[in-house]
């Protein structure tokens, strides 16, 4: 399996000297201004030097009592981000994840039920930090699993009519929904699975369905209430929206899964000029905003900025147009927000909202890293 190669950034010398070591001293090309890059530098350091020196677990963890998906989204945020994989605390954490390695091939606590997004966003820290190749049965055995997960896969035998069809939820025959599915393709796309793989394409469908747009790809009883372009987060056993319904019954779009959507139709293999692709990106542009995750306020925003930064980054969106005609560099404005939001300590949490345990500093600062990677990185 090819390697996967890490994002590196540029030290500022003498500052953070306890992480320099672990951190690759080039910095990767960007039209940000060097006052941005500094911010982001700076950022980087302090979180890391919070996350080793005061948010790690003795065994490796980060936030280890809710099980391994917290620490997988920290370790994640600091591979990106540079720092090495044999350095500390990420070679700590990494030991942490490959002891949740099962015989099937998942990577996910036994004795709880986030089966599927524990073992994607695992897979995606072996993936990062396999530069020589030491993963690559965990990896391949881990994509198999998640594969055998998906609704519509053998195991499951769910019709192609069905609206759970293609998607993935957080363990075998939980309800699938798009914040799961978006782990799980994101997954098999870093292993180097690609949209002819039949898993992605299944998976295609069900992204498709969960989009507020009428189109051949998606015919469910939503798709013409609301036809804004985004998304919302599952049409599945009923559908559901945490942005709520509209007047007549139709399913709200939100900020997160509608950048979910984009990031997915993307790997996916779907052109630009397709109608699913345009629509989702019309939504972005009449919702832009950093300041709430667009239709949910304060809930979730930091997973919000994640997905956010990733999937503009992987569409290639330098700058985004809004509903009164002013562009942004969105990526400038999530750095200056992000620097300003940085607590004194190093950390970040959501101050306006704890669901989704975004209460929880280990967890929001990984959640910033990820996306600090994606301000920083042009795919």
């Amino acid at each position: 399996m090819k390697s996967h190669k890490r994002k590196v950034f540029i030290l500022l010398p003498v500052l953070f000297a306890i992480v320099a070591m672990s951190v690759s001293p080039a910095m990767a090309d960007s039209s940000l201004s060097r006052t941005d890059k500094v911010k982001v530098e700076v950022m980087i350091h302090r979180a890391v030097d919070f996350l080793k020196n005061k948010a790690q677990g003795t065994d490796g963890s980060f936030s280890g009592h809710v099980g391994p998906g917290a620490t997988a989204v920290v370790t994640l945020g600091m591979l990106q981000c540079g720092v090495s994989p044999d350095a500390s605390p990420v070679a700590e954490s990494l030991a942490y994840l490959k002891s949740f390695v099962q015989k099937d091939g998942g990577i996910y606590n036994p004795e709880g039920f986030l089966n599927n997004y524990e073992t994607c966003l695992a897979m995606q820290c072996l993936v990062e930090a396999n530069e020589d190749g030491k993963y690559d049965d965990i990896i391949a055995a881990a994509a198999k699993y998640v594969k055998g997960e998906q609704w519509g896969a053998d195991t499951n035998s769910v019709p192609a009519s069905d609206d759970a069809y293609g998607g993935a939820g957080y363990g075998k025959h939980q309800r699938p929904d798009m914040s799961n599915t978006g782990f799980f393709m994101e997954a098999l796309q870093s292993a180097g699975i690609g949209p002819e793989d039949e898993a992605m394409k299944r998976a295609l469908i069900f992204v498709s369905r969960c989009q507020n747009l009428e189109t051949p790809h998606n015919t469910t009883k939503y798709a013409s209430k609301n036809p804004d372009g985004g998304f919302y987060y599952t049409i599945a056993a009923g559908g559901e929206s945490k942005s709520g319904e509209t007047a007549d019954g139709g399913l709200r779009s939100y900020g997160s899964m509608t950048y979910v959507g984009l990031k997915s139709f993307i790997y996916a293999g779907v052109e630009s000029d397709d109608p699913r692709v345009k629509g989702a990106i019309d939504w972005i542009g009449k919702h832009y905003d950093l300041k709430t995750n667009p239709g949910v306020g304060a809930q979730g925003l930091f997973y919000y900025y994640q997905v956010f930064a990733k999937a503009l980054n992987v569409a290639g969106i330098d700058s985004i147009t809004d509903a009164d005609g002013e562009t942004h560099n969105w990526r400038s404005e999530m750095i200056s927000l992000l620097a300003a939001a940085q607590r004194e300590d190093g950390s970040w949490i959501n101050s306006g909202s704890d669901r989704w345990m975004e209460g929880d500093p280990a967890l929001v600062s990984g959640y910033v890293l990820m996306a600090l990677s994606n301000c920083m990185d042009k795919e």
